[in-house]
């Protein structure tokens, strides 16, 4: 079975896909921003990323998210829970981790099937 990769760099791989699985890079919001909008940020990259791999947000397995901050949660899922299409909530894990700059307040990865 094939992987493809799209937008590669050294370092990674926005995409990559293995057969009808979409692997996507963590999608990060603007630092500086709320977690709110940080996180409207982040699921609006992916939607571009899905759709580029040939998926979509109703096609999302499962969702890893990280918080800088677990007192973000509500805010952070205020924005999610509005986002994920109703009836196609996917696996999902959130926890709070050191992100790579600290102004970024959120991290969200998602892996998917091809539509």
């Amino acid at each position: 079975m094939n992987i493809e990769r799209a937008e590669t760099s050294e370092r990674m791989s926005k995409i990559v896909t293995h057969g009808d699985t979409v692997y996507l890079c963590g999608q990060v919001g603007v630092a500086g921003e709320s977690v709110a909008d940080q996180t409207r940020e982040c699921l609006r990259r992916t939607e571009v990323l899905l759709e580029q791999a040939g998926s979509s947000p109703k096609h999302i397995l499962q969702a890893i998210i990280w918080l800088a901050d677990m007192g973000d949660f509500a805010e952070m899922n205020g924005v999610w829970d509005a986002w994920v299409p109703q009836g196609h909530a996917p696996a999902r894990a959130c926890g709070e981790a050191k992100l790579a700059r600290p102004e970024l307040l959120v991290e969200i990865i998602i892996t998917a099937a091809k539509v």
